[in-house]
């Protein structure tokens, strides 16, 4: 379990680090998103264009959002206009007939829930003495009374918890960005995850000793798999009805 605290503590740090950056991006996505009404100069007919979101959001952080259209209700016959348009539709508000634009899946906390507990216990059993424990106090050079201490130390518990439950979120805030559901696309984005986060953390995991990395290599991916699995294979199934 000390890998997979170690990585998503990175992943925690790296989050609060690119966090202000991602809000950012998001913010432009979202102000640049959603159909907008405008008079053709050219043709003078009503139209409803779409700005390319994506690109200003991608190019938001280098001063001026570079803007262009990505659509057009006079496109393909005209799709090679001067998009002359363009002031008309900043100047517009986002065309909206129903709600408005969603630009990510909610959360549902209930699947979160369930796969950080289970991942939380499931490091429990694999660290205990039916398992690995003996193996894991050997790597690490700890005794039996030091490891009794840590066992009744609440506050590794609460560690653990919390760990578990962040990567578990980390998971249901990539399936809810990118629109995707179901147990394989848990399971992949799950991995997509543990990936970035070893990548990043690679020289402090390869100073651990061999055995502990063999140890927390296998707890880690069996975690991932079924926090993926759960969280995606839930999405949206397992939820609070309101009354």
């Amino acid at each position: 379990m000390i890998l997979f605290v170690w990585l998503v503590l990175c992943l925690a740090a790296g989050t609060i680090l690119l966090l202000p950056l991602f809000l950012w991006r998001r913010e432009v996505f979202n102000r640049y998103s959603g159909g907008r009404p405008v008079a053709c100069p050219e043709t003078h007919q009503t139209a409803v264009v779409n700005f390319d979101a994506r690109r200003a959001a991608a190019t938001a952080t280098e001063g001026v959002p570079d803007l262009c259209l990505t659509d057009c209700t006079l496109w393909p016959e005209r799709s090679q206009c001067a998009q002359a348009c363009l002031p008309q539709a900043l100047r517009a508000e986002p065309y909206s007939p129903g709600e408005r634009r969603v630009t990510a899946k909610p959360i549902y906390h209930l699947p979160v829930l369930l796969a950080a507990f289970v991942a939380w216990y499931l490091g429990i059993i694999w660290h205990s003495h039916y398992l690995f424990r003996t193996q894991w106090m050997n790597s690490i050079g700890l005794t039996r009374e030091q490891v009794k201490h840590m066992v009744e130390w609440n506050a590794a518990h609460l560690l653990t918890i919390a760990v578990c439950l962040l990567f578990a979120y980390g998971v249901a805030g990539l399936l809810a960005v990118c629109h995707r559901k179901g147990v394989l696309q848990g399971v992949l984005m799950s991995l997509l995850l543990c990936g970035v986060v070893v990548a990043s953390s690679w020289y402090g995991i390869a100073r651990l000793p061999h055995e502990l990395i063999v140890i927390e290599a296998g707890y880690t991916l069996l975690a991932t798999l079924i926090v993926g699995a759960i969280v995606g294979g839930l999405n949206g199934k397992l939820v609070l009805r309101s009354r």
